[in-house]
């Protein structure tokens, strides 16, 4: 398998450090890595990254407004 293709976040710093990254793994899965720490990585399915997403924009996380 190639290596994946990581997209950064407009909202990370001008430099590109200190974000999350993520990259679209065939048709179901999606990865996600720490810049600073690319060698580790973790793999979901697509659905639960959307819930994911979506509980964060939604600061159903408990994230403070």
């Amino acid at each position: 398998m190639p290596d994946p293709k990581w997209l950064k976040s407009s909202y990370s710093e001008a430099s590109g450090n200190n974000c999350v990254e993520v990259a679209v793994e065939g048709q179901h899965f999606v990865a996600l890595r720490d810049s600073t720490r690319p060698g580790h990585t973790v793999v979901t399915n697509r659905t639960a990254f959307r819930m994911l997403v979506r509980g964060l924009a939604s600061k159903g996380f408990g994230a403070s407004s």
